[in-house]
């Protein structure tokens, strides 16, 4: 399966609703609790939409299963990335590995034989996106403790995004079509997180509400482009190679880049230019393999 231009947009797309969502949780003062709420929130969005798509199929629950509890760990790894580091640091380390891993994966487990363009596409976008990573990991002031923790956490979670990547190219596919698929993890997926945060500051539930109460209204736009965001990957998974649309979502940190620089007051040097050249070189190698 090559990439189609409207598969191309579409999942340049989710990758701007991707960074937005994260810019969301980094902004907050809470990230652990935030990032509950939004995929909490993500339940009730996911119900309604089930009434309109119906169940995914039986085959398909397996993938849906094995991807929650992979999810589990990608949030909890994720709210510990942004607690510890900048946007512009952790986002880039974390997705900007996990394209290898997913192309690695898929070939074992899908069977795909991706080019040597694409190879070198799905190379040179990595490299891009940990370009822009390491330049701000050389340019960040502050602890350099907290830096190390929040590279960790971000390296420990692009094993976690490779996983659910692949388990989900394979779910999408036994179940034949993205809508139900993505409402059905939805369903599920934000309410383990959630649980477990609440259950961590059991002691605190007044302030827990009163949090949640004050930021539901924007978790709600949160969690609607994180929906969308995964429903378009997904789709794109059923008409071009996983690792394409894996190395393809990963532009996302141009977006997180300039968000965090324009509304976060990170910085934007050199190094995350020359970074921004090489991933939009990439997609160029993706687009034409």
């Amino acid at each position: 399966m090559d990439i189609s231009l409207p598969v191309l947009a579409a999942v340049l797309l989710g990758a701007l609703l991707h960074a937005s969502w994260n810019a969301l949780i980094k902004s907050a003062p809470d990230k652990a609790l935030n990032t509950a709420l939004i995929h909490g929130l993500g339940t009730v969005l996911a119900l309604p939409l089930l009434l309109l798509t119906g169940l995914p199929q039986a085959a398909a629950w397996p993938y849906v299963i094995t991807s929650t509890l992979i999810h589990i760990g990608y949030y909890t790894a994720l709210a510990g990335a942004y607690k510890h580091g900048d946007l512009g640091l952790t986002y880039p380390l974390m997705r900007g590995s996990a394209p290898l891993l997913v192309a690695l994966g898929s070939h074992a487990l899908l069977g795909e034989q991706l080019s040597t363009l694409a190879w070198v596409g799905v190379l040179t976008i990595s490299l891009g996106v940990l370009t822009l990573g390491l330049a701000q990991a050389g340019s960040a002031g502050g602890d350099e403790l907290r830096r190390r923790k929040a590279m960790r956490y971000a390296l420990i979670n692009a094993v976690f995004i490779a996983a659910y990547t692949v388990v989900d190219g394979l779910g999408v596919r036994a179940n034949g079509e993205a809508a139900s698929y993505v409402a059905a993890l939805f369903l599920l997926d934000g309410v383990p997180y959630l649980s477990l945060v609440l259950w961590q500051r059991r002691d605190r539930l007044a302030e827990v509400r009163a949090y949640m109460a004050a930021r539901w209204k924007p978790a709600a736009g949160g969690t609607a482009a994180s929906l969308g965001s995964y429903g378009i990957a997904l789709w794109a998974m059923m008409h071009a190679p996983v690792a394409t649309v894996a190395a393809l979502r990963e532009t996302s940190v141009l977006f997180a880049a300039l968000i965090g620089s324009l509304l976060l007051g990170e910085r934007f040097g050199w190094q995350r230019a020359a970074g921004t050249g090489v991933i939009l070189a990439g997609i160029m190698a993706l687009r034409l393999a």
